[in-house]
């Protein structure tokens, strides 16, 4: 099965399509966060210690010879790029608490805004007209998903404005691991550099937990179970397919795309936490699935 995580894997899977797929995987993220009980950094910690149990014993029995050739200045970049990761995860996880899933999961996702202006800067990627055109799209649809959330008379407590204040914290953490994995992933196997990145993410968590007096045992069985559905489904499966994506296409069009999983999680936490969004959130999804396909057909031009 993990033979697809592979570079080589390309000739057989479209990276759009394998970007789809891990879109959908993260999209079971959110609702999987609300299901626990457990402390947000505890769920982060677990979520990313499984995902790298999963892919670590391949990693290291198929690709030793990648891991000798790893330089010092690319594992350093990708220790960094995890501890990102874990500010990502422990920020985002804890904002759920406090807001919406429509608010947390789209003010996560404002990523894409980072994104262009770094990879413009910093990766001489080609940012066309049109790729804007789409990046705007897209942050609108957004943006429209949660302005119910936002303007309502909850939202402005100081619970609620915590929240998004962490989402956004979230968002900014998010864009760093983007660029740095589209710039490493152009000369480093994926698994090397996932091992890297989340053995790096998962002891940058442990002290998280540690700090804020959590204990690492003692949780039911329904806990563990919910640890390992988000290290399956959004660690193995969404972000690490996400981090395949990268070496094959633009990180402006993997960023963006990005904003299809609040799409997925409002649409899940309907069916699944009764959450019914407003109508402002449905058209919202609707223009950023339509931010989504413009701006990787602009790629293609």
């Amino acid at each position: 099965m993990l033979d697809v995580l592979t570079d080589r894997a390309r000739t057989r899977i479209s990276p759009r399509a394998a970007l789809a797929a891990s879109i959908l995987a993260l999209s079971t993220a959110a609702i999987l966060v609300r299901w626990s009980g457990a402390p947000s950094s505890v769920v982060a910690f677990y979520r990313v210690l499984f995902t790298l149990a999963l892919l670590a014993p391949f990693a290291l029995t198929r690709h030793r010879a990648d891991f000798a050739a790893l330089g010092a200045r690319d594992a350093a970049v990708a220790a960094v790029t995890g501890i990102a990761l874990a500010i990502h995860f422990a920020a985002w996880f804890e904002s759920l608490r406090y807001t919406s899933v429509a608010a947390s999961v789209t003010l996560v996702q404002m990523q894409p805004i980072f994104v262009a202006v770094g990879a413009y800067l910093l990766l001489d990627e080609r940012i066309t007209s049109r790729t804007v055109g789409g990046i705007v799209l897209a942050i609108s649809g957004a943006t429209l998903m949660s302005v119910t959330d936002l303007l309502t008379e909850t939202a402005f407590t100081e619970t609620a404005l915590y929240g998004n204040a962490l989402a956004v914290l979230g968002a900014v953490m998010a864009a760093c691991y983007v660029l740095a994995g589209r710039s490493l992933r152009q000369r480093v196997p994926l698994l090397p550099y996932v091992t890297v990145v989340y053995g790096a993410c998962t002891l940058a968590l442990l002290v998280i937990v540690l700090a804020g007096g959590h204990p690492l045992g003692g949780y039911p069985g329904r806990e563990w179970v919910l640890f390992f559905a988000l290290a399956l489904g959004p660690g193995v499966f969404g972000h690490t397919v996400v981090n395949w994506a990268l070496a094959h296409l633009d990180s402006s069009v993997v960023s963006v795309s990005l904003l299809g999983e609040p799409v997925g999680a409002t649409l899940l936490a309907f069916f699944l936490l009764t959450e019914v969004p407003e109508l402002m959130t449905v058209v919202g999804g609707v223009i950023v699935l339509g931010g989504i396909v413009t701006t990787a057909r602009a790629q293609q031009l």
